[in-house]
């Protein structure tokens, strides 16, 4: 089993009195180029997705503390909005969110979504149902890969659950980072891959 970095720490914003500005600092972080992609992918395990029986999202507890008063998915906000403006909560107040799955800008940060790139269902039919819910957390709340992104409410409701044999971005453009991205996660947590998932990633990283 590959050893899962834990997350031991993130550059967040300090609050001090009144609103902070915060640029977009980053997206995720970068995954492997194409060639090392394609090699993690040849590795991965093929096997038909597993039962979802007893499957849970609050299995994977998620949005977990992290600096002061934000959490998870208040940090993935602050990462990567642009001159996004919180409130001592640590709840946005202004900014916008660029949407890399539909190619959309988003003010309104009831309409951003944080995506579990790998879902938490997908993970749990690929091999999590065999976790610790204290792995299961790590995974939901993982900065580190690239399992987290804010992007538009309507392209993550899009997407729902399905692996990228269902469903891939709107955006043709994002299709190679997404597949790098998905590859890295299942990598990374050392889960399995169909025979038709492999193929539409296979499709994808065509377009790198």
């Amino acid at each position: 089993m590959r050893r899962v970095s834990v997350f031991v720490g993130v550059t967040a914003a300090v609050l001090v009195a009144g609103p902070l500005v915060q640029p977009a600092a980053a997206y995720p972080p970068a995954p492997p180029g194409e060639a090392v992609t394609r090699e993690h992918l040849a590795d991965l395990t093929v096997a038909s997705d597993g039962s979802m029986d007893g499957y849970d999202r609050d299995l994977f507890p998620h949005w977990e503390p992290r600096d002061g008063t934000c959490d998870t998915r208040d940090t993935v906000l602050l990462r990567d909005g642009a001159n996004v403006t919180v409130d001592e909560y640590c709840e946005p107040t202004g900014g916008s969110w660029y949407s890399v799955y539909d190619a959309q800008w988003v003010s309104d940060d009831s309409q951003v979504h944080i995506d579990h790139v790998v879902p938490l269902a997908e993970a749990w039919r690929t091999g999590a149902r065999y976790w610790t819910e204290s792995r299961r957390e790590t995974f939901a709340n993982d900065l580190d890969t690239q399992q987290l992104i804010a992007v538009s409410a309507s392209s993550n409701l899009s997407k729902s659950d399905a692996g990228p044999e269902e469903w891939q971005p709107e955006n043709t453009g994002y299709h190679c980072m997404y597949a790098r991205s998905w590859i890295n996660v299942k990598y990374v947590y050392d889960l399995t891959v169909t025979t038709a998932e492999t193929a539409a990633l296979e499709d994808m990283l065509a377009t790198c």
